[in-house]
């Protein structure tokens, strides 16, 4: 979920590309308020159009070409796409309602499969209560999709995400039964990996949709007499893990996990990518010392940073420490702000980690490594120590134990 685009080659822009790209052009110009909302209201109406019909071509076109010329439109244009596929105004029964997509990711780890797929019915009737006691604002009406679901499952674009936000909607309000869920993209097998619920809030219009908003406006009228908590989100989520947490450890068989503060859908997709990335490190650690028999301090990891017109990742490869060959490696993607950030310095968390983690040696390299990938299967390379990118594969030799579904 991360919001950057892969660089392509920029084809010729469409009348509704270059349509949607001069409203974010005036939009990211705009001096005020005033102007702000005459340019959002033309770009709200643009979308709609497009995205109603399905024609998310368009507006890829358009992000990719501000992408590369005009950085604080693409940002405008991004906000605003995201904002229309997960929330809408709807009319029931005579009255307004505000609809709210959200998901509440699971970050988990497992050196078996993690599970993703339907939900028993008393499951998901659980999990929906504690959304309404602890996450949902008094007067919400929730719809919960019955399934957790990996990022090869979600919403493919804008349109297809809308939609699920609209039919959802429409069940909660009362008017329609639960959307059907298709067959469901295999998931990728990974050592650590995000699961999403997913769920629409539906609330009157103008009304709050969260408790941390209700808190806030229950304490309005009483101005200068109550003192407002400013951990409301934190106690919310200590809730959810608390209550939420004990009904999903069979759902999660074998796994370590942790669940996330459920908030708008693409906000809570990009703080999970953030997250997850911990994860990553120290289940590719566990793995390590299953399949080689090792400790982490008999490892090494090599940081690279990799980028093309900018840098996107840093890649830990991990080998034993007398061999260069590297057996396995793990991914930690740069998001918002952290690629504005000295490159040192996110090399340095990772390497604090590593270390709390049982890593004794780690090199990092200065230069920066292109984006490559093995021409035969696709995996991203790795620098070795002496900055060579190779492939990461584990001796012939290495017995992995024999479970089924191992990753």
């Amino acid at each position: 979920m991360k919001r950057t685009r892969a660089t392509t080659a920029l084809p010729r822009l469409s009348r509704d590309a270059e349509h949607l790209a001069m409203l974010a052009r005036g939009l990211g110009a705009s001096g005020s308020r005033v102007e702000d909302s005459y340019w959002e209201a033309l770009l709200e109406s643009e979308l709609s159009r497009l995205l109603e019909h399905g024609a998310d071509a368009a507006l890829d076109n358009a992000l990719d070409h501000l992408f590369s010329t005009l950085p604080t439109a693409y940002d405008v244009l991004m906000e605003a796409a995201e904002n229309h596929a997960e929330s809408m105004l709807l009319e029931h029964e005579g009255n307004s309602f505000q609809a709210l997509l959200i998901t509440a990711p699971i970050l988990a780890w497992s050196k078996y499969a993690i599970p993703s797929g339907p939900l028993h019915a008393e499951l998901l009737q659980s999990l929906q209560n504690h959304l309404r006691a602890h996450i949902a604002a008094s007067r919400t009406q929730i719809a919960l999709l019955p399934s957790l679901y990996s990022i090869e499952q979600l919403p493919r674009n804008f349109s297809e995400t809308r939609a699920l936000t609209h039919s959802l909607a429409e069940q909660a309000l009362g008017g329609k039964k639960a959307p059907k869920i298709k067959k469901l993209a295999d998931t990728a097998p990974l050592l650590a990996d995000t699961r999403y619920l997913l769920a629409v809030l539906v609330a009157p219009q103008g009304a709050p949709l969260f408790q941390w908003q209700e808190e806030i406006t229950h304490a309005l009228p009483h101005r200068g007499h109550v003192k407002l908590k400013p951990d409301a989100r934190e106690q919310a989520l200590e809730q959810w893990r608390t209550q939420a947490k004990p009904d999903l450890v069979t759902t999660m068989t074998g796994c370590v996990f942790e669940l996330q503060l459920p908030d708008a859908f693409h906000a809570a997709c990009r703080e999970s990518d953030r997250a997850i990335r911990p994860y990553s490190l120290k289940a590719a650690l566990v793995f390590l010392e299953t399949a080689l028999k090792v400790e982490p301090k008999q490892l090494r990891a090599v940081l690279g940073l990799f980028g093309n017109e900018r840098p996107e990742e840093y890649r830990v490869g991990f080998t034993k420490l007398k061999n260069p060959d590297v057996v396995h490696g793990a991914i930690w993607p740069l998001f918002g702000m952290e690629e504005g950030l000295a490159p040192v310095e996110v090399a340095e968390q990772i390497e604090k980690l590593l270390r709390e983690n049982g890593i004794t040696e780690v090199i990092t390299h200065e230069q920066p490594f292109p984006m490559e990938f093995c021409d035969d299967c696709g995996a991203p390379m790795f620098a070795d120590p002496v900055a060579d990118l190779v492939h990461a594969e584990l001796p012939e030799d290495t017995e992995m134990p024999s479970v089924q579904h191992l990753h």
